[in-house]
């Protein structure tokens, strides 16, 4: 048995992967996908197999029992090529799904699965089918669309998509935010893209629901205690934010593993909110969200839920 861990060379939660198998002799190979572009690679089409070399180990899809698509990114060539450097990247992010495609039904979560699901507008219709509270939302740039729901609700706004910017070799993250209401001087910016714009719910806790097969590993994230994290928690990236295990309500974790399973994944990293009522509402679901700092922070044994999981499906009949 040989399970392969796709992934980039940054990636720190592979790492408590890791030390997991090897806690249980479990055979594994990494693959840091953007050096791909430094080792030697065959696809036979015959067979369907691919075969990967490179000066650290030997990688044959024949002899891979599971997978777990982590954060793969693209190859990058370190040398120009000239002017073909775009070529040469796009014919290596070819040759990745070609290798997707042969691993075949031997993921832990199908790439193309978890891809589809990273669509936010389909996980909120989603989760309302499935009888999550979800806060009134819409996707739009039309600024008519924003005045109309703001004039019931305060809101927020978040990216659709890529909360990431990079412009004129900077980067910053756009994170949840609350907005005023926008004004006639506002429709340029505003109709440059869609954008989420979602009815602010007043929150007594954040809460992470990792849904490993059908467990759920929840924590409370105290957000409310200091002001940078109230509307997002992750601003500020604060190292004493209080996190608290919890147990959500079994129609609540019900729900948190059907969205999951519906969406033909094995594992999602859901956000909900809990209003002072009591009440929890569907924020979003990442299909492959980070959970590494759940486990360093609290103790929950995320790592070996992902590794029995990945053994059924070796497994399997």
């Amino acid at each position: 048995m040989s399970i392969l861990l796709v992934t980039n060379r940054r990636d720190l939660t592979t790492d408590f992967l890791i030390r997991e198998l090897k806690k249980r002799h479990l055979k594994f190979s990494r693959l840091n996908t953007d050096t791909l572009a430094g080792s030697l690679v065959t696809f036979n089409p015959v067979s369907n197999t691919i075969r990967i070399r490179d000066t650290h180990s030997h990688i044959y899809t024949e002899s891979i029992s599971v997978a777990y698509f982590r954060r793969p990114e693209i190859p990058a060539p370190e040398e120009t090529y000239g002017g073909y450097r775009e070529y040469v990247w796009t014919e290596w992010h070819t040759f990745l799904k070609t290798m997707y495609s042969c691993i075949g039904d031997r993921w832990f979560s199908h790439p193309y699965d978890i891809l589809q699901a990273e669509d936010k507008s389909r996980q909120l219709v989603l989760a309302h089918q499935i009888g999550f509270n979800v806060p009134e939302t819409i996707i739009t740039n039309d600024i008519e669309s924003i005045r109309e729901l703001n004039g019931e609700f305060t809101l927020v706004a978040k990216p659709l998509k890529r909360a990431l910017v990079e412009a004129k070799n900077t980067e910053h993250i756009i994170f949840t935010s609350s907005i005023e209401r926008p004004e006639n001087k506002d429709q340029a910016s505003v109709s440059v893209c869609p954008v989420i714009f979602q009815r602010q719910i007043p929150k007594a806790v954040d809460i992470r629901a990792t849904v490993v097969g059908d467990q759920v590993f929840t924590v409370a994230i105290h957000s409310q205690e200091t002001e940078e994290t109230r509307i997002d928690w992750r601003r500020g990236s604060n190292p004493q934010l209080r996190h608290e295990i919890i147990r959500l309500p079994r129609d609540v974790a019900t729900k948190c593993v059907q969205i999951v399973q519906s969406q033909s994944l094995r594992f999602g990293a859901i956000d909900l909110a809990q209003d002072p009522s009591g009440t929890f509402w569907f924020l979003e679901c990442n299909p492959n969200g980070q959970w590494a700092w759940i486990e360093n922070r609290t103790g929950l044994p995320i790592a070996a839920a992902i590794t029995d999981e990945m053994l059924k499906v070796v497994n399997r009949p």
